[in-house]
């Protein structure tokens, strides 16, 4: 299986994997499946703990690099593709993790129930 980590389920891999579903937590730790997230997570989450809504280590983002997840840069067809999106989710975030899903045939691994919405497969978070 291939997946594409959500932001919240990126957060929960590298620092609560205790806090995904049972099966997802499965199919990230599972050797057989490509695991990826997206550089648009790293700019949410950032986003968020300037603000203040979110607690996370300066050097957070050095725990991906002992894990086996690849980044999938964002294309100019992601973005195209984000831009074309309906509009039942207007979070710009949420809209390109779910064109990038669309887009490289991924199984969004997430919580966020709008997702289906848009006919992207996912696996909950």
């Amino acid at each position: 299986m291939r997946l594409l980590l959500d932001s919240h389920a990126l957060l929960w891999a590298l620092t609560a994997p205790h806090k995904l579903s049972a099966v997802a937590a499965h199919e990230v730790s599972s050797s057989v499946n490509t695991v990826w997230f997206s550089p648009a997570s790293v700019w949410e989450l950032e986003i968020k703990r300037a603000q203040g809504k979110l607690e996370l280590p300066e050097i957070w983002l050095d725990a991906v690099g002992h894990t086996r997840f690849a980044e999938l840069p964002i294309r100019s067809n992601h973005a195209a593709s984000a831009g074309r999106l309906p509009w039942h989710h207007r979070d710009p975030f949420d809209r390109m993790l779910i064109a990038q899903a669309l887009v490289e045939d991924l199984h969004l691994v997430t919580r966020d129930r709008l997702a289906v919405a848009y006919g992207v497969k996912v696996l909950e978070a």
